[in-house]
């Protein structure tokens, strides 16, 4: 019995014993697997823990759009797509459709973009086709919601996804539809992270920037599956004050002057007297390259003595404090007057000056001696209350403007030590300062102040933004802000309004009048200085200025026009004061709405001529017109991209059609267009220009369709 179970036991013991060795060496392997797996194959096994993994993203919110004060678009966040095809799928049915429509897929995505031969698409088709790439884009740049659209028409890309194998691939991007128009003012975003870099971008960027979402992205292996977990809210639209159509008139007056008198720097801005809106505002700088470009805003940051434009404030304050009157009367000498050592002189000194002249006239041709005797005379020995008469009439009040870097108005104050010494103050400050030196002044707080003239003395701010809109519905408004109720005595701005009439119409502002409306205003030409060095260092540079409002007896505009040039001559009437006309002239006749019933006679043609050129803006035009175009013209003006085309007016229609697309490198044709479509088109090419006549073109000196190369000099002429 005992050896039985002595036996047994062995047994068991040797059983045990094997499957101990068996544990032992299953451990071992194990552990001989973890140590291959964690050395030799450690990169690859962490690659694809890499590709299985899932990741959290913010997923961005659409930008909202910047939109004029009529609603077209300034700025916006456009569609682009990348144009993908999948030739993988349904590769036996494809094969036939390809031998069948290959020439016609090649010669029609060549007609959709001209820049690219057939024989580019042909070869570029057969490679991913070789390949039976899945994923082949057609082109490799990105093609707008446009050409989409007519890819989309062509054989095979025109079946089902499933089918052809065509899809696309949106992307948004940041346009600006109407090109470098009111540039700065807009804005721009960083292009390496989408950021508000300046302009009505980065002020209102809480408002047009949206909420992003988040999102969960799972990788497996070479593939990635998205999936949203709190959806992104979209941005805001925000509604300007601009408007397209002045901004362009005022764009193209100051481009013209600055040309034609090698101007370093041009600002132009209009506001609209009642509201403080600005309906353009304009900043060009010259380029080394000698050509123009918005590359700072001027309008609000630049800080220069603003010269004679300021002389207006200076009066107001001694007519307002009772000091003098409309009837005074100043000596100006021969033009040349001694203020404390210093050479105070006229602009006409060298002829003899203007001798004793009344106090209107000072300001009528702009006498420097005649404005700072007056001023001198009253406040040399309380400079203190001449500075708090210009604050009191809201020279250089806070305006809160809404762009980052934006100048302030700045006008020393006079400061006395213990003694009653003036630390700050010399006897020739106060002469300078009330002729428009000493003092550093924006072009837009100028404005403003001429604006509250025009205005019967309500100094308004300048409004760049109406409202904050999301889904047609008004999120936030930004009424007009009334900085003073009143600049100064009734008695007092109705003498000035009628000064600064006489000086546009019998003074140094004639070139800013207008036989068609009254106009006022100011001159203004001041000598910029170097800094440190003064204004005798080397050839000097001028600013030459006018500002006004029109028209004179009923205010709907002020404008102010500023130009910094090189060397004489100089003329803040002449030069800026021109440009000003034009700007008030085409902003009236812009404004100026005639009913079609008081124009039609029996005979008369109803059905307008329309120039060839952007197919859109006709289309656009034509629609609020009431004149029917032909059916299945399709595009959006709001949206930009302008379409080519020519347009035929017979039987009480237009008819619209799209013309043949030229390559960035070739010349277009501009035959019937009008002056505006022709240098557009022509400039975008890097072009320059020089246009004779008027009406439309009948003759380009470069043939269409011709090899062009940027900076090339291109010949137009018009007639009726």
């Amino acid at each position: 019995m005992n050896t039985n179970r002595q036996q047994n036991l062995a047994k068991s013991v040797k059983r045990y014993r094997i499957i101990a060795w068996i544990a032992v060496l299953i451990c071992l392997l194990i552990i001989g697997k973890v140590v291959y797996v964690g050395t030799l194959k450690r990169e690859y096994w962490m690659k694809v823990a890499e590709q299985k993994k899932v990741k959290e993203k913010p997923e961005p919110a659409e930008r909202g759009n910047i939109l004029s004060c009529d609603g077209r678009l300034l700025s916006g966040t456009l569609p682009e797509y990348d144009l993908i095809i999948d030739f993988s799928v349904c590769q036996e049915w494809r094969d036939s459709m390809w031998r069948a429509d290959f020439p016609k897929i090649c010669a029609g995505l060549h007609r959709i973009f001209p820049d690219k031969s057939e024989e580019y698409f042909r070869d570029r088709l057969q490679e991913g086709y070789d390949k039976k790439n899945k994923s082949w884009k057609i082109i490799k740049r990105r093609a707008t919601f446009e050409e989409m659209t007519e890819v989309k028409r062509l054989p095979v890309f025109r079946e089902p996804r499933l089918r052809g194998g065509f899809h696309e691939v949106e992307h948004t991007t940041r346009k600006k539809p109407f090109g470098s128009l009111a540039s700065r003012t807009i804005g721009d975003l960083i292009i390496s992270n989408g950021q508000p870099k300046c302009g009505l971008e980065q002020s209102f960027n809480k408002y047009l920037s949206g909420t992003p979402g988040k999102k969960r992205i799972r990788k497996v292996f070479d593939k990635t599956i998205p999936e949203i977990i709190v959806p992104p809210v979209a941005g805001c639209d925000i509604i300007t004050t601009i408007d397209v159509g002045m901004q362009d008139l005022c764009e193209r007056a100051l481009l013209e002057k600055l040309k034609e008198i090698n101007g370093n720097v041009g600002v132009a801005i209009v506001m609209e007297v009642s509201t403080g809106d600005i309906k353009a505002m304009v900043n060009m700088s010259k380029l080394a390259s000698g050509d123009y470009a918005e590359i700072k805003n001027n309008a609000v940051s630049d800080l220069l003595e603003p010269g004679s434009v300021f002389k207006t404030a200076s009066i107001m304050v001694a007519l307002d404090d009772g000091v003098v009157d409309t009837t005074y009367m100043v000596d100006t000498g021969g033009g040349v007057w001694d203020m404390y050592g210093a050479k105070m002189r006229d602009h006409n000194w060298s002829s003899g000056g203007y001798q004793t002249i009344s106090l209107p006239r000072t300001l009528e041709v702009s006498s420097n001696i005649g404005v700072s005797r007056i001023i001198d005379r009253y406040y040399g020995k309380n400079p203190e209350k001449f500075v708090e008469g210009l604050r009191r009439i809201g020279m250089g009040a806070p305006l809160n403007l809404p762009f980052k870097g934006a100048g302030k108005a700045q006008i020393r104050m006079p400061k006395k030590n213990k003694r009653g010494q003036y630390t700050n103050w010399y006897g020739t400050t106060l002469p300078w300062m009330s002729i428009g030196y000493e003092t550093q002044v924006p072009p837009i707080y100028t404005l403003t102040f001429y604006n509250a003239i025009a205005n019967n003395g309500k100094m308004v701010a300048p409004r760049f933004v109406k409202s904050v809109v999301k889904d047609g519905q008004v999120v936030k408004d930004f009424p007009t802000v009334v900085v003073k109720e009143k600049i100064c005595k009734e008695k007092t701005l109705k003498e000035m309004q009628t000064i600064l009439y006489h000086v546009v119409s019998q003074g140094l502002g004639k070139a800013a009048g207008s036989e068609s409306f009254k106009v006022a205003g100011k001159t203004g030409t001041a000598q910029i200085s170097k800094g440190r060095s003064g204004y005798k260092s080397g050839p000097m540079n001028y600013l030459v200025s006018f500002a006004g409002y029109f028209p004179a007896d009923a205010p709907r505009y002020s404008c102010i026009v500023c130009i910094q040039k090189p060397g004489l001559p100089a003329s803040g009437g002449r030069q800026s004061g021109a440009v000003f006309h034009k700007i008030s002239e085409g902003i009236m006749a812009q404004s100026l709405k005639l009913l079609a019933s008081d124009a039609r006679t029996p005979d008369a043609l109803l059905t307008p001529e329309v120039k060839n050129g952007n197919m859109l803006a006709a289309d656009y035009v034509l629609a609020h017109l009431g004149v029917k175009t032909n059916e299945g013209w399709n595009g959006s003006y709001a949206n930009g991209n302008p379409i080519w085309g020519k347009a035929e007016s017979n039987n009480r229609m237009v008819t619209l059609t799209k013309g043949k697309a030229y390559a960035k490198n070739l010349m277009p044709d501009v035959i019937g267009m009008g002056a505006r479509d022709a240098v557009y088109i022509t400039e975008t090419r890097g072009l320059k220009v020089t246009i004779y006549g008027r009406g439309k073109v009948y003759e380009q000196s470069i043939a269409a369709g011709s090899k062009i190369r940027k900076g090339q000099r291109c010949v137009i002429k018009l007639r009726n």
